[in-house]
């Protein structure tokens, strides 16, 4: 496919064109251009425009600008689509993308569509809809190869072929039993390259599958660790019902990781950009909220040591030194961790050893931190001073970044998303931490 260079020039030809109602010059223009690039020309163009280049394209090219638009986009255009339009282009999309765009429609729009999509398609999609969206039930399609382990491989290869207008992505051919049990796979390679008498239980091998109430995530963790481009997904009796492929469980990572990393900047709720004021303050107020909460307690820890600070003013100009470094020492540690335990790489007996290293790692920080602090102190401030910023400056940076480590990971036990570690949490507690260990170390030397 060619790529799509968009500029006000092609777009305001694509737009002379739907004005003019010149059939032929939108289709010579958008031929061969991948979905996607269409999909920024129809962002441009308001509803009835972009309807009507839908509507004048393939059938199987319309089905899949449809699969790639955004979701939100998706669900208002569609509204404007009859029950019959639906249909026809549902008919050509893989199970899980059709079901996933009949649930963003009314309950009296799904049940319009489903008597028109073609049989099979209809079943498929009634069985998707029995599962959780956020389980490998509601990521898996439908649309696969099977052959019965006593097949020839000839039997098998005359099946994909019969099959290959249902089957968009064939990765390989699954095997199963009499009662549809899943009991291995081949490889089109293997399958390719065998005599056509050859049997498939002899050239078959194990194959990892997934049970179909298993949250999304721990799919995406399983294809990620086995490097799979496709993963069969079975029921309770171990029957072969559906397969994840890998473009699903990408759009799934994506998700998890803005997840992620909306919790390691304060953001409480999946947002962004286009949604409503409203939504995005809710989002975003509570750790905000928490950071004032956080200080205000700074604040009133300081004034605890008003007398100090009134003794030895120069104090005060080290508190946010003190606080900025433990902060990016907590941030740092837990970020470290919480890509640990995303790739499954800390185990239960691992957390002593993986202690001691960042308690090992924060000692020669905190020495070179201190010590340069010590250094470039010593020609401006007291001696007494000096030494008090430096073992405070130390002592946080070990503080930081034990607390840095140990958080996200109790978090984790807790079934608390460990992204929460980072971000405003761990600077908040960090900023406490910081201001009372200063404090404390200028109060043992100095007064």
């Amino acid at each position: 496919m060619k790529q799509a260079e968009l500029n006000k020039y092609f777009l305001e030809a694509i737009e002379r064109g739907i004005e003019e109602k010149n059939e032929g010059f939108i289709k010579d223009s958008l031929e061969g251009l991948h979905p996607i690039d269409i999909n920024k020309i129809l962002y441009e163009l308001d509803t009835a425009e972009s309807k009507y280049v839908i509507d004048l394209l393939d059938v199987e090219v319309s089905a899949e600008i449809l699969e790639e638009l955004e979701v939100d986009v998706r669900s208002k255009f569609l509204t404007h689509f009859t029950p019959k339009e639906l249909a026809h282009y549902i008919n050509h999309i893989d199970s899980d993308n059709a079901t996933d765009i009949l649930n963003e429609q009314a309950r009296q729009v799904r049940e319009k569509v489903l008597p028109l999509l073609d049989e099979e398609k209809a079943g498929y999609i009634l069985d998707l809809l029995k599962y959780d969206e956020d389980t490998a039930g509601g990521l898996m399609e439908k649309e696969f190869i099977i052959a019965q382990f006593n097949w020839t491989t000839l039997q098998c290869i005359e099946e994909i072929r019969r099959q290959k207008e249902k089957v968009e992505k064939v990765f390989s051919v699954y095997v199963v039993d009499e009662q549809q049990h899943l009991v291995g796979r081949i490889s089109l390679k293997r399958l390719i390259l065998a005599p056509d008498d050859s049997i498939i239980s002899d050239l078959m091998e194990d194959v990892i599958h997934v049970d179909a109430f298993m949250e999304e995530e721990e799919v995406a963790k399983l294809m990620s660790k086995y490097d799979l481009v496709a993963v069969p997904v079975v029921n309770m009796k171990k029957k072969l019902i559906g397969r994840i492929t890998i473009d699903d469980i990408v759009d799934v990572i994506t998700e998890q990781a803005e997840l992620d990393q909306q919790a390691m900047s304060g953001i409480s709720e999946d947002v962004d950009d286009s949604d409503t004021v409203w939504t995005l303050t809710r989002a975003r107020l509570p750790w905000l909220i928490v950071g004032m909460l956080g200080g205000i307690l700074g604040a009133q820890l300081i004034g605890l040591f008003e007398g100090a600070i009134r003794v030895v003013p120069a104090m005060a100009f080290f508190i946010p030194l003190i606080t900025a470094t433990g902060g990016n020492v907590g941030i740092q540690s837990s970020t470290i961790i919480i890509q640990s335990l995303a790739n499954d790489s800390i185990m239960p007996n691992d957390l002593l050893s993986r202690t001691m290293k960042s308690l090992f790692v924060a000692i020669l920080n905190g020495l070179v931190i201190g010590g340069m602090v010590f250094c470039f102190n010593f020609f401006f401030v007291e001696i007494s001073l000096a030494f008090a910023v430096a073992i405070a400056l130390f002592s946080v940076v070990i503080l930081a970044s034990l607390t840095g480590t140990l958080t996200p990971i109790i978090l984790d036990k807790l079934n608390v998303n460990p992204a929460l570690a980072s971000g405003p949490f761990i600077t908040t507690a960090n900023d406490l931490l910081g201001i009372g260990v200063y404090f404390l170390v200028a109060y043992l030397l100095i007064l």
